[in-house]
């Protein structure tokens, strides 16, 4: 049994200072485990001891438990850190189809193996490792699972992946399929480009910046001899423990560096913030984010219509303790620090689900990469076909193909994926057509896109402690809050002495209209109230830069949150492809595991460059269905036979099939009845004295199956559910079937090649899954089987570090700065003389107001419910 420690997301900018609760997972190893019993999730009720290969309270067990080596458990430890169950599949393994049977021993020996082939992989990144290492350590009775798991693991980017030269070798000197189109070459992007083309397509990237990366960037700052790399986008590895971005900077030869817990907080006047104060503060702002916690399970559903803000408000009004004006400075920095994490303002962050992301964070420090991140993004983009300042109006979509437009030019595909930023889908800057489904329409809607600023300063020297990376600065004011309220020093990092400010939630858009010359002014302003007293002066800084990401027309904002309304199943529905495997989507905002995160962004490209492969397969089978329809007629017979087996829907004698992974009303399910004839009475007295019972009622058996009719029909997903619901039995459900929805039933050659291809899609969909005959039974009532790896990961969260997905942007004006700090757009004589350049980064402004209550916490809708619930609560 192992347990981790799991801070919840509370601070990005400063550290958890104690554990707030713990975890226990099972681990499959050397010692004894028990887990759940077994489930369609894929769960199995086994105790194991790999010891001496027993198995014990699991029934039919005929098998043993594989042993690999003596290292199992800590092979299961890693794989955790990779996103991976210690003891169930996940929902993509399920739908893969890993296992022939969910929750079998096979299941057991399947995920020793992958964890193996993670473990090994991992001891030399820079390699690209073959199955055939394995067929010495694996027994040979299970190199089906063998197979499984290597390809699994391949295909979907959890190993061989990245920028090694073994890896770069594997790339194919011609591409063998397809045309894919990318829209975007942010890290989700480039992550599917480089899977792609590995995987043999033709890629066509198109970016609208005049470079990669996307919400991504490394300036390069240089000014009198001097020279800094400053991140302005992204900055921060959260977590390096299967971080596969922390594994790119490894084949990189980089070493990362620890951001380091120390972050003493100031306060107005600039004098330190009493340590016991800060801490008194911290606890109590940490009890009220308890006692919300509570709220939302007493609240239910209704959670998700409150704000995290207006509970937070109602709680600290409930308290009634008169509180200071240095404490009520400290609360509204921690208010910031958590609008900071979420790129939002907590009175539009949802009080049910603003922390649904926790359990799966990454474990590990949180740490800057040497250099910058852009030298990730630049490792990721060589030799990738990117087409720059190609800005995406219309992406067309349909069963033969994509279009692409580019102002006046048409780029045309197999399959897109777009991987714009959520900020770009709310604006409908692309126009897509047909237009997205409703669900998807409403999930980018619902879903919050918030906002973060920053402004870096290269200085002549470092004036600022070296023995600590972050310092934190209170306002007066809780609407300004979060301006300029946490320091980074990137000092160590960076090349040179660089110091950067933070400006979050509602000053983040306010600081979109301020002037670049007044907000490095108010900056010095807060640092020289800081240092002089302490004897320090503070230079004037040689270069500055001011972040304008709301105003960026390729990012509008920064990154996604769980806004009022939204909760994590909207992450899912964004990634959802659309066009029967047309049209994919990835970025941050598609994964409710990994939001507001560059390495969130990084795993969706790998995700769907998966996803699309297997797509294009199946057309694939379909097209050569299509081509040879007599051929394949008694092939698909069988695995439409096959597929009946294992229903998505069974009432009565009607039973269904159709995706399980295109939730789209209107994609097409097939539906067989069986009509059962009246057998005649068999008449013969001396047929109950037959003289082998046995035999006479296998032919019996065999009889009565003969008199079944099987008869077929295409419907619509939405139609099967509303047959579903027709009460009164088979006769009034063909009533309904035949009158009402006006359906003909054939016989099996009589559905026609149409609904060969919906069978091959369907089985290349669901090859090698099927689920245990103990689950199945669950569908006899008429209800909807729900996918098998319908669990969530258990990963346990670590804190939330420094910096998520912070990103950046496209257009750059500079102004020159003279002493004075005056304003005015200066000639390129003029800078050369002026060794002060101010420079903004962004587009035009985007306003976001909100009325501010109390202690800047918004107020909203269900204000009394929260009162009567906080009674319940406090009696």
């Amino acid at each position: 049994m192992v347990s981790f420690s799991a801070p919840k997301k509370r601070r990005r900018g400063r550290s958890q200072r104690s554990a707030s609760s713990f975890h226990t997972l099972p681990v499959p190893g050397n010692s004894n485990f028990v887990s759940s019993s077994a489930s369609s999730s894929g769960r199995f009720n086994v105790e194991v001891n790999l010891s001496n290969q027993t198995v014990k309270n699991y029934p039919g067990i005929g098998d043993e438990i594989i042993t690999i080596n003596k290292e199992a458990t800590t092979e299961a430890l890693l794989a955790l850190t990779a996103g991976f169950p210690a003891d169930s599949l996940t929902e993509e393994e399920i739908e893969f189809g890993v296992v022939p049977v969910v929750g079998g021993i096979e299941q057991v020996n399947y995920i020793l193996i992958r964890n193996h082939i993670i473990s090994k992989w991992r001891e030399n990144i820079s390699s690209w490792v073959t199955k055939e290492m394995f067929l010495n350590s694996i027994p040979k009775h299970c190199s089906s699972l063998l197979d499984s798991a290597y390809n699994y693991l391949v295909t979907h980017g959890y190993i061989n992946f990245g920028i090694a030269q073994a890896i770069k070798d594997k790339i194919p000197a011609q591409s063998s399929k397809s045309n894919v189109v990318i829209v975007g070459a942010g890290l989700s992007g480039l992550a599917a480009a480089r899977q792609l083309i590995r995987f043999g397509y033709k890629v066509t990237v198109l970016e609208g910046r005049k470079r990669p990366g996307g919400r991504v960037y490394t300036k390069k700052m240089e000014a009198s001899r001097l020279g800094a790399a400053a991140d302005l986008g992204g900055s921060v590895l959260t977590g390096t423990l299967g971080n596969p971005l922390g594994i790119i900077a490894r084949q990189l030869g980089s070493s990362l560096y620890k951001v380091r817990d120390k972050c003493p907080l100031y306060r107005v006047d600039g004098k330190p913030v009493d340590p016991d104060v800060d801490m008194k503060v911290e606890v109590a702002f940490n009890q009220l984010l308890d006692k919300a916690s509570k709220l939302r399970q007493l609240m239910g559903d209704v959670s998700m219509d409150v704000s995290l803000g207006a509970a937070l408000e109602t709680f600290r009004q409930v308290s009634g303790n008169d509180v200071a004006t240095e404490e009520m400075g400290l609360f509204n920095w921690h208010l910031a620090n958590l609008e900071y994490a979420n790129a939002g303002l907590v009175s539009k962050l949802s009080l049910a689900f603003w922390d649904q992301d926790d359990p799966y964070d990454m474990g590990g420090d949180h740490c800057f990469l040497p250099g910058g991140n852009g030298r990730l993004v630049q490792a990721l983009a060589e030799n990738v076909p990117i087409l720059y300042d190609k800005t995406v109006q219309t992406i067309r979509y349909g069963s033969n193909g994509v279009k692409v437009i580019a102002g006046n030019q048409v780029y045309e595909g197999d399959m897109v994926l777009c991987t714009v930023p959520l900020g770009v889908l709310k604006n409908g800057s692309i126009k897509f057509v047909p237009e997205l489904p409703q669900r998807k329409l409403d999930c980018i809607k619902r879903l919050g896109f918030g906002l973060l600023n920053k402004v870096a300063m290269l200085f002549p020297h470092v004036f600022w402690s070296t023995d600590l990376d972050t310092f934190g600065h209170l306002t007066e004011d809780p609407n300004y809050r979060g301006e300029f309220f946490l320091f980074y020093s990137y000092a160590p990092v960076a090349g040179g002495p660089l110091l950067i400010a933070l400006v979050a939630g509602e000053a983040a858009h306010k600081f979109e209209t301020m002037p670049p010359t007044d907000a490095v002014t108010r900056v010095l302003q807060i640092l020289r109230g800081i240092y002089e007293p302490q004897g320090i002066t503070v230079p004037d800084p040689l270069q500055t830069v001011c972040t304008r990401w709301g105003g960026d027309p390729f990012s509008l904002g920064s990154y996604s949150n769980v806004a009022v309304g939204a909760s994590g199943d909207d992450y899912d529905i964004l990634a959802e492809s659309v066009g029967d495997g047309r049209l994919f989507f990835a970025g941050e905002a598609t994964t409710r595991r990994y939001p507001a995160t560059m390495h969130g962004a990084f795993v969706t490209g790998l995700r769907e460059a998966a996803n699309m492969a297997q797509f294009a397969k199946a057309r694939g089978i379909r097209k050569r269905i299509d081509r040879n329809p007599s051929r394949n007629a008694h092939s698909c017979a069988i695995l439409l036979a096959d597929l009946f087996r294992d229903p998505d829907l069974e009432f009565g004698g009607f039973s269904i099939i159709f995706s399980r992974r295109n939730p789209d009303p209107k994609s097409p399910a097939i539906l067989r009845v069986t009509l059962s004839e009246p057998r005649k009475r068999n008449e013969d007295p001396k047929a109950d004295q037959h003289s082998n019972k046995i035999l006479f009622q296998q032919l019996q058996s065999h009889f009565n199956q003969q008199q079944q009719i099987q008869v077929y029909t295409l419907l619509t997903r939405q139609q099967a559910l509303d047959l579903r619901e027709v009460r009164g039995g088979d006769e009034k459900r063909l009533y309904y079937l035949c009158e009402t929805l006006g359906v003909k039933l054939v016989g099996r050659k009589g559905l026609g090649t149409g609904a060969d291809l919906v069978i091959a899609s369907i089985k290349a969909e669901r090859t090698g899954r099927k689920l245990p005959s103990s689950s199945s039974s669950g569908s006899k009532s008429g209800i909807l089987k729900g996918k098998p790896g319908a669990l969530k990961r258990k990963m346990i969260r670590r804190i939330k570090g420094p910096l998520p997905l912070k990103q950046s942007n496209n257009g750059i004006s500079e102004t020159i700065r003279s002493e004075s700090l005056g304003n005015g757009k200066a000639s390129e004589q003029q800078q050369q003389q002026q060794p002060t350049i101010v420079e903004s980064i962004g587009g035009s402004s985007m306003q976001g107001e909100s009325k501010m209550l109390g202690t800047g916490v918004a107020t909203s809708s269900g204000g009394s419910l929260l009162g009567e619930t906080m009674k319940k609560m406090e009696e």
